[in-house]
């Protein structure tokens, strides 16, 4: 398939924690379709309404936010740019995941050192930007609306996005932002169905590029690290 929307480069988790993780979201990147979602006693709202923002992106970390090609690139060229990129990179060891409270939303967050991890992330933002067409104003403006520092600012006019470089941090999306009062419920009941499956230490192999459909993301392809 090609034409999509936009398109990204996720970081996906795989083994115990992609099952568990595809499940919990409803959502299947590979086949970009969804999935039956599990029955989970004790959430304060219908699991659909807790995780709808984060569905349809699957379950991944970002680490090129989603773009619109630029003119006279293509799909085939944005693959084999990620391809070349991951040539280069050798893999990357860190502490493990954990669950943690982003700002009003529930994620998967590394723990350590994650300097390597963060060097790479932005690595990748640069060597793909050409790829990258200017964000519509009306999507510009809705990231000013959250309120940025005048780095953030700084970000969006040169990535096309507030928080890369050093205020990029790899998290793995479980949940909309939930009501204060809901936040620690959901976390107690996410908790401890997610940790047996949580890798420590995490080892991060490669990446996929992915593309939004009308429905949501679906996984493209996937690059080795191979440096």
């Amino acid at each position: 398939m090609s034409g999509y929307l936009r398109y990204a480069i996720y970081w996906l988790p795989d083994g115990a924690l992609k099952s568990w993780g595809e499940s919990w979201l409803g959502w299947s990147l590979s086949a970009g379709a969804p999935l039956p979602r599990p029955d989970v006693p004790g959430l304060p709202r219908p699991i659909e309404d807790i995780t709808r923002a984060a569905t349809v992106y699957g379950l991944h970390a970002t680490i090129k936010p989603p773009f619109r090609l630029a003119a006279g690139r293509t799909e085939p060229e944005l693959a084999q740019a990620l391809a070349d990129f991951c040539t280069r990179q050798a893999p990357i060891l860190t502490g493990g995941l954990t669950l943690t409270d982003l700002d009003g939303f529930l994620a998967l967050t590394p723990q350590g050192d994650t300097g390597v991890l963060d060097a790479m992330a932005f690595a990748c933002v640069r060597a793909l930007d050409a790829f990258r067409a200017a964000a519509p104003p009306d999507e510009t403006a809705r990231r000013r609306a959250a309120g940025l520092t005048a780095r953030q600012e700084q970000n969006l006019q040169d990535w096309g996005y507030p928080y890369v470089d050093r205020d990029f941090r790899l998290h793995v999306t479980l949940t909309g932002r939930l009501p204060d009062a809901e936040r620690p419920l959901v976390r107690d009941i996410i908790g401890p169905a997610v940790a047996p499956h949580l890798p420590r230490p995490l080892r991060l192999t490669g990446l996929s590029l992915v593309g939004q459909t009308a429905a949501g993301f679906r996984e493209i392809g996937h690059h080795a690290f191979a440096g």
